[in-house]
């Protein structure tokens, strides 16, 4: 006789292969939680204030696994074991993970600050609210398939009393519950996969048990999304905005439907040592249909080799058309040292998942970029990420790196990233700002943006960056083509707001700019560009107060500060103006800011002279703004009739 300690029932042989409990012990029928949640074996009902929730059955049945076992942690093999059984063939890392998120969402239960059931990261879940157990004469019975594993071995329950006419009913029900739960896993495989042409991977989840890890999942993220948004004829949303779902509470469906894709991927990153596990399964979201799923496991040297696996495998269960070339770098991504690797993906963290604007997080990246490159000297995405770095030094590194030297750093590496892998998509990109801003080249720009594109149809960076170019050019149509191309990959992206900016179309930056600040109230980047959009159309009060919240929010970033100086001098407000003009002279000495800030303040005052001496400054620094906001901006309008403007733009390539 077989016992089953944690049901507390005594399992027998029983004709058909089956077991089932005959010593019966009382358990409970009904459970209440929280303050208006019933769990009903009865019925097998989840109600909430007396109404039934739609709970799937694989889900209900580790509710009341995490219930009975409540205040215990419950292993995930514990939960593979009761739920699936021994030597089933189940994606259940995934599986695990998408049935308590579906647990959490009728619940209405933050993982962030559980209120019922709390995730033992790496390990397993535990029900932490107060439960009260309804008195009762039900009995349970355990039945499982005794002598073969080829239903899984999923448990079943049954009610009874305790009368013994009702044993036969109950083996009715298991037969029932049993053809339900085949036929929809009958039907997974017989029926054809629908059509899947764009996608969101969402944020893996880091189940090491190391918080310090949660880096190592999220840059994994990062790099399966860099290889899927290659594919030419699947539209792949971008890092920034499936951020956004990290930890979310929302159902695939809905994660969908605000994406406007038909697949998510989600699965779960496992480290111990030198070995990585990714597991990954493909969904068709709108029905929340699973399609597909797979483990992989490698050292972490061939994790570059594991990414394009995983890569090519979503690819080929979407039936996405991959060239040759495409095939041909998924099917030999080479072996990276482990170590460069592991530094190469904290260099992406810090660059990607950080705020940029401030030099803490742009020098770790460039720190842990040059660490890669050290251990392993043919790693070209490092050298790619390292001239990004560079590049964002520059710009937002408040003097740490002046122009000439951190461009030059960043050509040298980019160089080399394109010379050990002319198929980088990052360094393409990387040059055309390179072509942009150090070398007022706009043809190489174009071809460098364009290129990276090619290579990479859905890579976000390169829409945005080309769509701010084409918009400074003054080719509209284009532009306005290539936005809607940026927010189909990256629906959080502010480049519509860029590029009415650059084409001095104030109305629709203004009309842009107040429906963005409604969904974004604290982005201080909208509030600067709502302002510039009010000060263009002249109505100087309300630019003030744009600006004010923009510096408000940003903690005093110089160009809201300047933004702010020129509106208080453009009506006036001379003491106001001079006061942020002398901080901004004082940052641009200590070359934390561009001269370029105090020259809009200058224009603002009417002291023209010193404006153009401070857009001579910042055309010899190759400041951002030089082949950033010189052509459009609207601080330095007065300043446009001036010959000494017109010449300024011949020699930086523009025409007024």
């Amino acid at each position: 006789m077989l016992r089953n300690r944690d049901l507390g029932v005594e399992l027998s042989p029983l004709c058909g292969g089956y077991a089932v409990a005959t010593k019966p012990v009382p358990i409970r029928q009904l459970l209440k939680f929280g303050e208006d949640f019933e769990f009903d074996l009865r019925a097998y009902e989840l109600r909430r204030c007396g109404v039934p929730l739609k709970l799937e059955p694989t889900p209900f049945r580790i509710l009341d696994l995490l219930l009975e076992l409540r205040g215990e942690l419950v292993r995930r093999e514990e939960i593979v074991e009761k739920i699936w059984g021994k030597g089933v063939f189940v994606d259940t890392d995934n599986s695990i993970n998408g049935a308590i998120r579906k647990i959490r969402q009728v619940l209405n239960d933050d993982p962030e600050k559980p209120r019922f059931i709390q995730t033992v990261t790496g390990r397993g879940y535990r029900f932490i609210a107060p439960v009260i157990e309804a008195d009762g004469d039900v009995q349970r019975l355990r039945v499982v398939e005794a002598g073969s594993d080829k239903t899984g071995g999923v448990p079943i329950d049954v009610r009874q009393t305790k009368s013994r006419p009702y044993l036969a009913f109950a083996l009715v029900v298991v037969a029932v519950a049993l053809a339900l739960w085949l036929v929809p896993t009958f039907s997974r495989h017989t029926n054809a996969a629908p059509p899947i042409r764009s996608i969101a991977v969402l944020p893996l989840e880091n189940l090491s048990g190391d918080p310090s890890q949660d880096y190592f999942a999220d840059a994994l993220t990062d790099e399966l999304i860099t290889n899927l948004a290659k594919v030419g004829t699947l539209r792949v949303i971008s890092r920034t905005t499936v951020t956004l779902y990290k930890h979310t509470n929302k159902s695939l469906p809905q994660i969908a439907h605000e994406l406007n894709v038909d697949g998510i991927v989600e699965g779960s990153v496992n480290r111990e040592g030198s070995r990585v596990r990714i597991t990954a399964q493909l969904i068709h979201a709108p029905k929340d249909q699973h399609l597909w799923a797979e483990t992989y496991e490698r050292e972490l040297g061939d994790a570059l080799r594991m990414q394009s696996e995983v890569a090519g495998a979503i690819a080929r269960q979407v039936r996405a058309q991959l060239t040759p070339d495409l095939q041909t770098q998924f099917d030999s991504a080479p072996p990276v040292d482990a170590q460069a690797y592991d530094a190469y993906l904290k260099g992406s963290y810090y660059l990607y998942n950080s705020d940029i604007t401030v030099p803490e997080p742009l020098n770790k990246a460039k720190e842990y970029f040059a660490e890669a490159i050290r251990r392993d000297p043919n790693f070209s995405r490092a050298y790619s990420g390292l001239a990004n770095a560079y590049l964002y030094l520059v710009w937002f590194g408040q003097g740490q790196l002046s122009a000439e030297e951190g461009y030059k750093l960043a050509k040298e590496a980019d160089r080399k990233a394109l010379e050990l892998d002319a198929n980088n998509n990052e360094a393409y990109d990387v040059l055309g700002e390179l072509n942009l801003h150090a070398d007022f080249d706009w043809n190489a720009a174009d071809r460098a943006f364009n290129q990276s594109l090619s290579l990479a149809p859905s890579y976000s960076c390169a829409h945005e960056d080309r769509a701010e170019f084409l918009a400074f050019m003054g080719r509209r149509s284009e532009a306005l083509a290539e936005v809607e191309k940026s927010k189909a990959v990256d629906p959080s992206t502010g480049v519509e707001l860029a590029a009415y900016f650059q084409l001095r179309d104030w109305p629709r930056l203004v009309e842009t700019g107040v429906r963005e600040a409604a969904s974004n109230p604290n982005n201080w980047m909208v509030h600067s560009s709502l302002g510039a959009g009010y000060e263009g159309l002249g109505q100087l009060p309300e630019a003030i107060a744009e600006y004010q919240r923009a510096v408000e929010l940003s903690n005093g970033n110089f160009n809201a500060m300047a933004s702010l100086g020129h509106a208080y001098a453009a009506i006036g407000n001379k003491v106001e103006a001079e006061k942020i003009l002398r901080g901004l002279l004082q940052r641009s000495k200590q070359g934390q800011a561009s001269p370029y800030l105090a020259a809009t303040i200058y224009a603002g005052l009417g002291n023209k002279d010193k404006a153009f001496e401070l857009l001579e400054a910042a055309y010899h620094d190759k400041s951002l703004d030089v082949a950033g906001v010189l052509k459009p901006d609207p601080r330095i309008d007065n300043l446009r009739s001036d010959v000494r403007f017109q010449n300024l733009l011949r020699r930086v390539g523009l025409t007024n």
